[in-house]
């Protein structure tokens, strides 16, 4: 076995997919040899299966049998080898790892490649790449760090090595390639085209490097922007029910001294009273003992003309009507309770104030859109008023046109962060205002509601006003009638608010929406029912009219 191992070449133990040692080798119908599972996985990224050595084609994969003859030379092989590698350990050439480039010019044991030739297409050993280092015509060719798959700088086309590189398709091409099918394409040099790129892919991850910092600094300062809002809530909170719970303690400080003064005042009259009855029992009894004494007199004519002036009473007062009727305290609670009220709806409007000023930042200007409008609307050439005609225009149906609900959506749709718009409603009879999501139902009958994708309130009749979410209607008691609404929304909170811009009174609001789609503006200036449409026409002429933001003082 040993004898037979010395009479084959050490090329012959190395698959030609690994060019390392056979592990399990195979042998394939055709002959050629390869470690079972370099030939299997070659088979299963590649359509056919091909020999690739001879390129023979195989109509079913070959099943696979380890050689178990070569299998042993290849370990025989294998020991020696490492025998070997130990001994000339102390050398400073090695044996290639098989992840390392291989000198192509080895004929036994391939060492590690030191340079790669880009002219030869050869890479060399620290042995073979001598003759480059001192032969003054070798001395010429590109030498670079050992890399595998020279061929692949090949033109596949014109076989010419690879040394230009075209900007104008982006890709390596040869000098065969910028005569005939680049030559009108701007070519340069592949060290030109290496740092153009370079330079490029260095100011591409700069720019995107950049940019993250940018953004880094954006969310910063969000985060600071949202701590002051959040500080300024608290404050404002603190300030709202500091002086709420001041306004209880006074007006409980004044309902107790209120009660108490009645109380007072009852007690003083009551104790009067008693003095007065005192004193007068007094002067009876004082009499009564005047009647006793002269009583005992035996002097009959003495008693007698004295009875005259004793049966005379003393000056005393009627009490029959006089009375101490309790105090009664009705209606002084529910008197402080309606102060108390008064107040905490002054501390309301001050704060809806606040916040009508805070939202009315987020002011944007907002456009009304013809392609969207139902036919029996006018549209304002400046596309910020809209109301309603006599006549039915012929419009094209395409699917953005509202063909049954008298609505028309603005121009601007918005995806993130918060909006506001004002809309005037003066002498109007009925509206409708809000936003919808832009998959919105557009034909046909439609349901205002919030999951059908409306988020609106409308007036109904002249003081009704109503908002429709989810499945069912609310409506609204308003204490005057808005000219003037406001439309407030936050995206991520999932928020709309409608407020009466001149009274700074929050309408309605509608809290926890889901918005995932873009979101428009959408207007209606009469009736959403068709049949009662002509009844309110002639009395709903007024338009609604987008306003430009006037910030609340």
């Amino acid at each position: 076995m040993a004898a037979a191992s010395c009479l084959l070449t050490e090329h012959q133990f190395l698959c030609s997919i690994c060019l390392d040692v056979f592990t399990d080798p195979v042998t394939i119908p055709c002959g050629h040899n390869f470690c079972k599972t370099c030939i299997t996985e070659h088979w299963n990224v590649n359509a056919s299966c091909q020999c690739p050595n001879c390129k023979k084609l195989f109509n079913t994969r070959p099943e696979l049998h380890v050689n178990t003859f070569i299998s042993e030379m290849a370990a025989q092989f294998r020991q020696s080898a490492q025998q070997k590698a130990s001994s000339s350990s102390s050398s400073e050439q090695q044996v290639s790892k098989p992840a390392e480039g291989l000198c192509d010019v080895c004929t036994g044991t391939k060492l590690k490649a030191l340079k790669s030739c880009l002219v030869c297409l050869v890479s060399y050993c620290e042995t073979h790449l001598e003759p480059h280092l001192k032969m003054p015509r070798l001395k010429k060719h590109k030498l670079i760090d050992p890399v595998e798959n020279l061929e692949d700088r090949m033109c596949r086309e014109h076989d010419k090595l690879l040394e230009m590189f075209c900007k104008d398709d982006h890709m390596c091409v040869c000098m065969l390639c910028t005569v005939l099918d680049h030559k009108t394409h701007d070519v340069v040099p592949l060290k030109e085209g290496y740092e153009g790129k370079k330079l490029e892919l260095e100011s591409e991850i700069q720019q995107m490097i950049q940019k993250r910092r940018l953004k880094i600094e954006e969310i910063k300062h969000s985060v600071k922007l949202s701590q002051r809002g959040a500080d300024r809530e608290i404050a404002d909170g603190v300030q709202v029910f500091t002086a709420l719970k001041e306004s209880v303690e006074r007006i409980q400080a004044e309902l107790i001294d209120t009660i108490k003064e009645k109380q007072r005042k009852t007690e003083e009259q009551a104790e009067g009273f008693i003095k007065e009855l005192e004193q007068e029992i007094s002067e009876l009894k004082k009499r009564s003992s005047e009647v006793e004494q002269l009583s005992q007199s035996e002097d009959h004519l003495h008693f007698l003309r004295s009875f005259l002036s004793l049966s005379t009473a003393p000056p005393t007062k009627d009490w029959t009507e006089v009375n101490v009727c309790p105090t009664t305290f009705k209606g002084t609670v529910r008197r402080a309770v309606n102060q108390l009220e008064e107040t905490l709806h002054e501390e309301i409007t001050n704060l809806f104030k606040a916040e009508l000023k805070r939202v009315q930042q987020y002011a944007v200007d907002v456009t009304l859109d013809p392609d969207t409008a139902h036919g029996w609307l006018i549209i304002s050439d400046d596309g910020k008023q809209v109301k309603h005609g006599y006549i039915k225009k012929d419009l094209p149906d395409n699917p953005e046109r509202f063909d049954s609900f008298f609505a028309v959506l603005a121009e601007q749709s918005f995806s993130s962060g918060r909006f506001y718009f004002e809309v005037q409603v003066k002498g109007k009879t009925h509206w409708t205002l809000g936003v919808a999501r832009e998959s919105v139902n557009r034909k046909g009958e439609i349901t205002l509601l919030s999951q059908n994708g409306y988020w609106t309130i409308s007036k109904r009749t002249e003081n009704v006003y109503c908002a429709e979410d989810d499945d069912f209607k609310v409506s609204l008691s308003l204490k005057s009638q808005p000219e003037k609404v406001g439309v407030f929304v936050d995206y991520e909170e999932g928020l709309a608010s409608f407020y009466d811009v001149d009274s700074a009174a929050l309408i309605h609001a509608f809290t926890g929406c889901s918005f995932t789609e873009k979101l428009y503006p959408l207007f209606c200036p009469s009736y959403v029912i068709y049949r009662s449409f002509f009844q309110y026409m002639d009395r709903n002429t007024a338009p609604m009219i987008i306003s430009p933001v006037s910030h609340t003082e």
